[in-house]
């Protein structure tokens, strides 16, 4: 496993990419998303376009604030009538969902192909 490293070769919390796929734009994240990493999260997400997918099967742990960046870009998404999906989520790394009974709520699919299926 290769882990990703950011300017000053320490190895980095948080790494994001992005693709599109069907003209949503798809980003993955791996890593932790909290205070540490909220505003790099933040930033990335306020340069994605309206249509989204975020693949959360990297994050190895997610806190509230995180929760509420992801909340705040869907109900964005739904108030715009854009297309948003999470995908790839994992009880274990984000309790934090189910906690705050979001996890019923929020548009989440197994696959990238089950959210396009979905969304698209």
């Amino acid at each position: 496993m290769t882990v990703p490293e950011n300017g000053d070769g320490s190895a980095a919390a948080l790494s994001l990419t992005s693709s599109t796929v069907d003209e949503i734009a798809v980003i993955k994240v791996d890593g932790v998303l909290d205070a540490t990493t909220r505003e790099q999260f933040a930033d990335y997400l306020s340069l994605a376009g309206p249509d989204l997918i975020l693949d959360l099967a990297g994050v190895t742990f997610m806190d509230s604030r995180a929760l509420g960046l992801i909340v705040h870009h869907w109900q964005t998404s739904l108030s715009s009538g854009a297309k948003f999906a999470l995908i790839g989520v994992e009880y274990a790394k984000s309790k934090v969902m189910w906690i705050t009974g979001l996890a019923q709520r929020l548009p989440i699919y197994d696959t990238l192909d089950d959210a396009l299926a979905a969304i698209g």
